[in-house]
């Protein structure tokens, strides 16, 4: 290996500050500052929708924000009992719940009890939207979620399944009477946890009209949905990296970039790189430590 240094004259110990081999040291170090195990990272990601920027008057936020979307974040968790508080507020939620729809499935579900005492309301501000999954029975139960959560369905969405020919799938996996050629997606609006019962209005930076109520995609791995609901998302906020979005139940087929996924099927293999959200949950979770990562020098893969 070659030394990128010159050696100090043998039996010299005289320290000069303005050597040429100091000065040379110093201009190294400053080429090459050591790396940081971690940048920290605005909670809203983009500056456009800091908190610091929107406030009145706006102020200036001395934290990092990306311009493309972070890689895949995910933290392995038990949404029955995890601390919430710890992930901070969401601009978008989407939550594909296991409804126990009385019906075999290849994973486990929730009850409804369960279900109805998910702390959904807690992770987002007034004016959060929230994207839910339901399907059978949990039609009419995901409504009722609703209202417990503190929300307001003000839309749905209809996932219409095709196949690789793009033609209509005529022989559901699920359906008790009629094979099930489509799912529904709620769409709601978090309301006033202070005031419940005003009617909540569209954040600012919600960008409305610009996609229709139905998903025409292929069906393919059992209880994956169509990536095109991402994309609507990432419309709505106004562009990929923007906002702070967050999936529920997800699994690894779920993880995507700008996005933070939970759910318990991701081993002991945590990925995070927000500062605050790795602070909180190791002060809540100190038997549990989580590292906190660097975007960019990470992979895509969940390790097992």
């Amino acid at each position: 290996m070659v030394a990128l240094l010159a050696a100090e004259p043998a039996g010299d110990s005289t320290y000069d500050a303005n050597s040429p081999i100091i000065l040379r040291a110093l201009a190294l170090r400053s080429a090459f500052p050591t790396p940081r195990p971690f940048i920290s990272l605005c909670h809203s990601t983009t500056r456009e929708l800091c908190s610091h920027t929107l406030a009145s008057p706006p102020t200036e936020c001395t934290k990092v924000h990306f311009p493309e979307p972070l890689p895949p974040q995910w933290i392995n968790a038990d949404l029955r009992v995890l601390d919430v508080s710890t992930l901070g507020k969401f601009h978008v939620v989407v939550a594909d719940p296991p409804w126990a729809i009385h019906q075999e499935l290849p994973y486990g579900t929730l009850t409804d009890d369960e279900m109805m005492q998910m702390p959904v309301g807690s992770m987002q501000d007034e004016g959060g939207l929230l994207f839910l999954w339901v399907t059978g029975r949990a039609m009419e139960l995901g409504r009722e979620c609703l209202a417990a959560w503190g929300y307001e369905r003000i839309d749905e969405l209809i996932w219409i399944k095709t196949n690789q020919l793009q033609g209509l799938i005529r022989t559901g996996r699920t359906g008790h009477w009629l094979n099930h050629s489509k799912e529904h997606c709620l769409v709601a609006i978090r309301r006033s946890p202070t005031n419940p019962t005003l009617s909540p209005a569209l954040p600012s930076w919600c960008q409305k009209g610009l996609d229709t109520q139905v998903l025409l995609a292929e069906v393919r791995e059992t209880s994956r949905k169509p990536d095109e609901l991402y994309d609507m998302v990432e419309r709505i906020l106004g562009g990929k990296g923007k906002g702070r979005k967050l999936e529920l139940f997800g699994r690894t087929h779920n993880l995507r970039d700008g996005w933070l996924t939970l759910g318990n099927q991701f081993g002991k293999s945590n990925q995070v790189f927000e500062e605050e959200v790795v602070r909180a949950f190791n002060e809540r979770y100190p038997e549990t430590y989580m590292q906190l990562l660097d975007p960019k020098s990470v992979s895509n893969t969940v390790a097992r």
